[in-house]
């Protein structure tokens, strides 16, 4: 799908995490069985581990197998089952594996344990969920928090839209990418990115990176919340409206890959980059969305285009104007 040996970086992957926000009862239990079974049969999921040997090895050697499979360059996982769990384990793999922090934002220690994962655990962002976060990103009691971030130029990637599957949360303060608004424009130094094309708040999303060019779109995903959407929207519309309005160098490609047997969703890598051909897309805009942006983001080396990659500390607005002369 690429030339010139190019390798994707993904931006959006999960080890596995407690699942907080999943309601479970017998009806939403029998309900998503229901819906996964659907959904393994449209994409064509595995059902079951085929080799009782492979499902017992090491998880990290299977993603390592997983990307040399599909020839992708790396994946940053964004969640485990706690921090240090997941530096352990990206750890083994440094050339392959990044992550990000996975804590809460509202403890006392919040900007503490942020620290300590950034500059003793190696890991080189953050992750949230919106609608997990009980008060309004701009309170006062997060500043300290915001503000590590904002020196470090670190990129935070908050879930906004709905969450789950059946029994899920679709009502919350912080649901709408428009929560970040007053944060993300009072530190401008802070890359957010906004997964999933703000699964299900696409024109909120919109109106935010109309308003902040510190917001990055995610890609990532099956992106099914369209289906329930009042308007009609299809992938090609979202790569084409968000291209549109704020160009390639602030997409970034991912899958939200997570667990086995399923393993690396390839299926949604060939999906969106059929999609930016059929929108006829320079080679360097493709590159920039499937890898180099997230690679400039993590503060990756890439030997492929040395133009697209942050060196040293150098500022979002530093790094985004040498992604702007590829165009």
């Amino acid at each position: 799908m690429f030339t010139n040996g190019f390798k994707v970086y993904d931006i959006h992957g999960h080890l596995p995490y407690a699942l907080p926000f999943i309601t479970r009862n017998e009806v939403v239990d029998r309900h998503n069985a229901k819906r996964s079974e659907k959904m393994r049969l449209t994409w064509d999921f595995p059902s079951q581990e085929k080799d009782e040997k492979e499902a017992a090895r090491p998880l990290i050697e299977r993603w390592v197998d997983e990307l040399d499979r599909y020839s992708i360059g790396g994946i940053n996982f964004l969640t485990a089952w706690n921090n240090d769990d997941l530096a352990d384990q990206i750890s083994r793999y440094p050339g392959r594996f990044t992550g990000f922090a996975h804590h809460s934002i509202e403890g006392d220690d919040a900007a503490a344990e942020l620290r300590r994962a950034v500059d003793e655990l190696g890991l080189r962002g953050y992750k949230l969920f919106g609608p997990l976060v009980q008060i309004p990103f701009h309170d006062p009691s997060l500043k300290p928090v915001w503000e590590f971030i904002a020196e470090r130029q670190l990129p935070v990637l908050i879930h906004f839209g709905i969450l789950g599957h059946t029994g899920g949360i679709v009502q919350h303060l912080n649901i709408s990418p428009l929560s970040i608004y007053n944060v993300a424009r009072e530190y401008p130094e802070i890359p957010f990115i906004i997964p999933h094309f703000g699964a299900g708040y696409f024109q909120e999303l919109l109106h935010l990176c109309w308003s902040c060019p510190n917001i990055f779109i995610d890609t990532s995903g099956s992106n099914q919340w369209m289906r329930w959407s009042p308007y009609e929207l299809n992938l090609e519309m979202l790569f084409r409206k968000t291209y549109e309005l704020i160009g390639p160098e602030r997409i970034l490609f991912g899958t939200d890959s997570s667990s086995f047997p399923r393993g690396y969703v390839y299926r949604y890598l060939q999906d969106q980059v059929r999609v930016c051909r059929e929108l006829r897309l320079a080679e360097t805009d493709i590159e920039l969305i499937f890898g180099n942006n997230a690679r400039r983001l993590l503060n990756i080396s890439n030997g492929h285009d040395k133009s697209t990659t942050r060196e040293g500390n150098g500022s979002l607005e530093e790094s985004e104007s040498k992604s702007i002369s590829l165009r």
